[in-house]
């Protein structure tokens, strides 16, 4: 029996389809380079140029944030097979996030954000009620362009460097918590209790020297907790 050209060339088409749903990777938006003024440009540029030579997984699960994220070098091989993508930077605060919203979670349409931020905030003496407030905006904006994608928010560490801001940071802890448990989408991951030793300090050995940043040790203590909260 022979094949119209016409059949021949739907049938093609309807291959290429299929392949093109199956696909494990996909070209994110591309879009303009930031202003070299910009001082998260280097770092931007950085994630640009990953993506042009190792294009991003399909519906990855991106974690953003700070340095907590940025030096989580082990990510892939702790969440091996789940698509996962680094797209901290470190010293970047909620604001941060919201200014970069495009380039760092849109472009990629993601299944789930994992986000850690804040701490540099209230460092810099932003407000609890600020804090909230800029994790709200980048939650809800989350929800309106990309109503399927869930999002979890690892709390705020206490740190032996920062500890005379705890009670700022267990109050924006509790009240990010408080807001992730009204939308079933988000999910609150509580670290923070795992990070402290019976006497309620922190753990001296899970971080480096700065007393601010974890080492392996500490994100050992993370993994599990935050591989409960993954979409799988």
């Amino acid at each position: 029996m022979r094949i119209s050209p016409k059949l021949s060339v739907t049938f093609g088409f309807l291959v290429l389809l299929i392949l093109g749903t199956g696909c494990t990777s996909v070209r994110p938006t591309v879009l303009p380079p930031l202003s070299p003024a910009n001082r998260w440009a280097k770092e931007i540029g950085a994630f640009d140029a990953q993506d042009a030579t190792n294009p991003p997984p399909r519906r990855p699960i991106v974690f953003t944030g700070s340095s907590s994220i940025r030096l989580w070098q082990d990510l892939p091989q702790d969440y091996p097979g789940l698509r996962v993508m680094n797209r901290g930077f470190g010293g970047s605060q909620l604001s941060d996030v919201q200014e970069h919203f495009e380039r760092l979670i849109l472009r990629y349409r993601p299944r789930q954000v994992v986000i850690y931020c804040g701490g540099n905030d209230l460092a810099a003496k932003k407000s609890v009620e600020t804090v909230v407030a800029d994790l709200k905006a980048v939650v809800n904006r989350i929800h309106r362009e990309l109503p399927q994608t869930k999002v979890a928010f690892i709390s705020i560490a206490l740190n032996p460097a920062r500890w005379e801001q705890r009670d700022a940071v267990r109050a924006a802890n509790a009240a990010v918590a408080e807001f992730m448990a009204q939308d079933p989408r988000r999910q609150f991951i509580d670290v923070t209790t795992a990070m402290l030793g019976p006497d309620g300090q922190p753990k001296p050995d899970i971080f480096v020297a700065d007393r601010l940043h974890m080492n392996r040790k500490g994100y050992e203590l993370w993994v599990p907790l935050v591989r409960a909260a993954l979409v799988k």
